[in-house]
């Protein structure tokens, strides 16, 4: 999953790991060479014994001046190659110019939205701009924290526990289900179905999408190879109704969860998302999940925020995951919307939906897992 992001992020870290090193040695080499010249150059006591004091506060001054100069454009050769002779390395900003470049190119490459990309490259500079490290820690772990950092503040963004939500709420808890023709949104319901009865909680399927020629026919056959109860109108009827009644269902029988389907919706149609408004009114459900493929990269970040618009979303399924070498939905849809994703589907079978967990993501990216 998300295989070709993880050599993009492996190759910058490796990089801006060698660039750093790289000018922190030169650092010391220079000064080392100067340190010689001038104590080549360095003349006779004996012979200057006798010279003016001036002089020789003259002379101090200049050396004093010579490496204010160099203060005055970052840490200055002088004390960068000192930090780097006692183990230590100083970050300046020449040294990520170029894997910055690199690593904004190979985001955008994997589908990351630009303003998302910005974020990343952004916190980057601020963790390792200026930073003086132990070598000891080694400068590649220094990249791969302010890397750490930099993904998880875009990916985590809204994040909370869904599990302890359902625990917590009133019962039943209604959950509406929306996204375009074809992602995966009514396999997405009979997964979070079976995944709700691993954990004790009942659910009862509300099939809202009245407007597709055998719907009814696909959701009830998930159903009945689940053994739960759907709520159902006949083609053409209205679809808050139905979801409607499936909460009503839900009350009478003490049921946990109303888990409701809707059409599949282009989110340039004003009369769908007209419909999914009347949804959100008369039902009021309790959670709104969007559904894409992770696949989908910035087309699936963009329909988000178009369904967030329509009805505000409280969090994201993305579906094909484990087909996603990109990765660019995973990273961006949560920080462009403000809502978290909050499952993957990752395979056909109906346990095949993982919770999301963002530091296991960045984890994974970064190659930190067993």
């Amino acid at each position: 999953m998300f295989d070709g992001l993880k050599d993009k992020l492996s190759s910058f870290r490796e990089d801006a790991a060698e660039e750093v090193e790289e000018k922190a040695e030169e650092a010391e080499t220079e000064a080392d060479a100067d340190a010689t010249a001038d104590a080549e150059a360095a003349p006779d006591p004996e012979t200057e014994r006798g010279s003016d004091a001036s002089d020789g506060d003259a002379t101090a001054s200049d050396a004093a001046a010579a490496d204010d100069a160099g203060e005055d454009s970052g840490p200055g050769r002088l004390k960068r190659a000192a930090a780097f002779a006692t183990g230590k390395v100083i970050v300046e900003e020449e040294d990520l110019e170029e894997p910055l470049q690199d690593l904004e190119l190979a985001l955008l490459s994997s589908d990351v939205e630009m303003s998302v990309a910005d974020r990343i490259l952004d916190t980057v500079r601020e963790k390792m701009i200026g930073e003086t490290r132990a070598q000891v820690e080694t400068t590649d772990q220094l990249v791969t924290e302010a890397l750490h950092d930099a993904l998880l503040d875009v990916i985590s963004v809204g994040q909370f526990d869904f599990e302890e939500r359902i625990a917590e709420a009133d019962k039943p808890v209604t959950i509406v289900f929306t996204g375009v023709n074809g992602v995966g949104k009514t396999t997405s319901i009979a997964k979070l179905s079976e995944w709700l009865a691993e954990r004790g909680y009942s659910s009862v399927l509300a099939n809202g999408d009245t407007y597709r020629a055998g719907a009814n026919e696909q959701i009830r056959e998930h159903a009945e190879a689940l053994d739960r109860k759907l709520i159902a109108h006949e083609q053409g009827g209205d679809p808050a109704a139905v979801i409607y009644d499936g909460v009503e269902y839900a009350e009478a029988n003490d049921i946990d969860v109303v888990l409701g389907d809707t059409a599949g919706r282009l989110h340039t149609s004003n009369d769908l998302m007209a419909q999914l408004e009347k949804i959100d009114r008369v039902v009021d459900p309790d959670l709104t999940l969007f559904v894409d493929e992770a696949v989908a990269g910035q087309d699936a970040v963009k329909r988000a925020q178009e369904f967030n618009d329509a009805a505000a979303i409280d969090g994201t399924v993305l579906t094909k995951a484990d087909a996603d070498s990109s990765g660019g939905a995973a990273i961006s849809i949560a920080y462009v919307t403000g809502r978290p994703i909050l499952f993957l589907g990752v395979g056909q079978g109906y346990d095949d939906i993982e919770l999301f967990d963002p530091e296991e993501l960045v984890d994974e990216l970064l190659g930190e897992t067993e």
